[in-house]
């Protein structure tokens, strides 16, 4: 089910425009027409949510992917996927200054209408001790949910990537698995992103069959949308 089909109108025009603002800014150009468009950005150089930078970044769509770069390797990446045969996945890390780094390939997915699921978690400052390694990694409160005796069980986090879009990030603890409460989260904090004016987004690997299944029960659907880029290890 598309949750997003219950938007028409007026509300409708506006959430796309959100989006389209987004990844306008996110990626320094959009939307493109088919084929790959290899785009220079001044954010591909500077630090993003976790203070580490995101030397490359795309999103595809249909048949037309733009990917952002640094402006200074962006003829260097037209050349390298210009070439016959190509292999952009292996050589972006190195061809965008880190060798060391990673290629993740995502499910791209954005919301419209929230499930209306009852809200679970609490939102809480990240510095909490008690919080897994990776929520506290964010710097703006998290949404949490914890048991009787106060031990983490779920939480999602907000990668705050400009003022237009954000994306959601969430995590099970073994103890909260079964509950449904990675769902509930992500649809409470989508309500509060779109109530802070922005569009949220939800990127997951294409083989996680969890997370495709929480992102579709919160109001995500699967529109046929990707996205890749080179990551920290």
């Amino acid at each position: 089910m598309d949750h997003g089909s219950v938007v028409t109108g007026e509300g409708r025009a506006v959430l796309d425009r959100r989006l389209h603002l987004h990844l306008a800014t996110w990626l320094g150009r959009w939307p493109a027409g088919p084929g790959l468009h290899v785009v220079g950005s001044r954010r591909r150089t500077r630090p993003a949510w976790d203070g580490r930078p995101r030397p490359a970044v795309a999103v595809r769509a249909g048949d037309s992917t733009v990917l952002s770069v640094p402006p200074h390797r962006v003829e260097a990446i037209r050349v390298l996927a210009g070439r016959p045969g190509s292999a952009l996945y292996e050589a972006l890390p190195a061809t965008v200054g880190q060798p060391g780094w990673v290629v993740n390939d995502d499910v791209f997915r954005w919301c419209l209408a929230p499930a209306a699921l009852p809200d679970v978690g609490t939102w809480t400052a990240p510095t909490d001790p008690a919080l897994p390694r990776w929520l506290r990694l964010f710097d703006n409160d998290v949404l949490v949910v914890r048991d009787a005796d106060g031990g983490y069980l779920a939480g999602v986090g907000i990668k705050r990537h400009d003022a237009h879009g954000q994306e959601l990030a969430v995590g099970t603890a073994p103890a909260g698995r079964g509950r449904g409460l990675a769902r509930r989260l992500v649809a409470q904090a989508a309500r509060r992103v779109l109530d802070e004016g922005a569009v949220p987004t939800y990127r997951h690997d294409p083989a996680n069959i969890g997370s495709a299944r929480v992102a579709e029960a919160a109001g995500f659907p699967d529109r046929g949308w990707s996205s890749y880029g080179v990551y920290p290890p």
